[in-house]
């Protein structure tokens, strides 16, 4: 079988160097700015606030850790990090954390953009619900970034909601004209996102319908299974439900013969589990 960017990877490895940036862990306090619907599901929450300085993110899937106050409290508890680095939890006032996108960052005005997809409970959920101008939430990180250079002859990304915020990241990020794919499985047609006009996007929504789960692997296999790479070399990245993921780069990687180097998949969820993110890169 003819594989998906079957030139030799070792040849073009100079040109597609891709690298695992380090960063200093620093944990901040912000404060909400501004919330709003994009979808009647997600919903974007601007925070600010004085230590928001210094904050970098390198990458398009970048994850800050955020860390959400209890109920009935103004301010989250924070974990502490010492001089090397270590961060240290107080195990009976473990703070309420999950992992998430840095959808965009202006150094200028101080603004960090995050989007929430909202499920039908849990803390991040809650808590983006019901943000306002003046509450307050903490962050770390991030303490590194996976960084793909902008010079692929063509892109596939492939992901549900939870990985929307990374995919618009990367959209407003390529340089104008490359070939981008993007398979984006969404609950039905009003979760559907609004992007700027580019050449080269083939964008692809995949809806889910009334009554069906996320986390099903149907819908976003069978695009996959369809999708025909542009001439050239390409990149293939992939996020959502864990299973899915993996099935989806072992579908890339086996049967297609897409060198390793250039793909990343990951879990930013799993089914019947709180609070889960898995790289598989094994």
């Amino acid at each position: 079988m003819t594989g998906i960017g079957e030139t030799a990877a070792g040849a073009s490895s100079a040109r597609h160097r891709v690298e695992r940036v380090r960063h200093g862990l620093r944990i901040r306090l912000a404060t909400v700015r501004a919330a709003r619907l994009l979808t009647p599901r997600m919903v974007r929450v601007t925070l600010g606030g004085e230590e928001l300085a210094g904050f970098h993110s390198g990458a398009h899937d970048d994850h800050v850790k955020l860390f959400f106050p209890r109920a009935g409290e103004a301010l989250p508890i924070l974990p502490t990090v010492t001089a090397e680095g270590r961060v240290l939890v107080d195990e009976n006032a473990r703070p309420t954390a999950r992992d998430y996108t840095p959808r965009r960052f202006d150094a200028a005005t101080g603004e960090l953009d995050i989007d929430f997809a909202l499920h039908e409970t849990g803390p991040a959920s809650d808590w983006a619900r019901t943000a306002e101008p003046g509450k307050t939430i903490g962050i770390a990180g991030p303490r590194g970034s996976f960084v793909v250079p902008d010079d692929f002859d063509w892109y596939l990304f492939i992901g549900d909601e939870t990985a929307w915020p990374a995919i618009g990241r990367r959209l407003d990020e390529l340089r104008p004209g490359v070939s981008v794919t993007v398979l984006a499985e969404v609950a039905d047609s009003a979760e559907e996102q609004a992007v700027p006009e580019r050449s080269g996007l083939d964008l692809r929504w995949l809806h889910r319908g009334a009554g069906a789960h996320a986390g099903d692997a149907g819908l976003l296999e069978a695009a996959a299974a369809a999708f025909v790479a542009p001439a050239g070399e390409g990149y293939v990245w992939i996020a959502g439900e864990s299973t899915v993921a993996r099935r989806l780069r072992d579908h890339f990687i086996a049967e297609r013969g897409h060198p390793r180097a250039w793909l990343k998949a990951s879990g930013y969820w799993k089914r019947g589990a709180a609070n889960v993110h898995e790289e598989h890169d094994d």
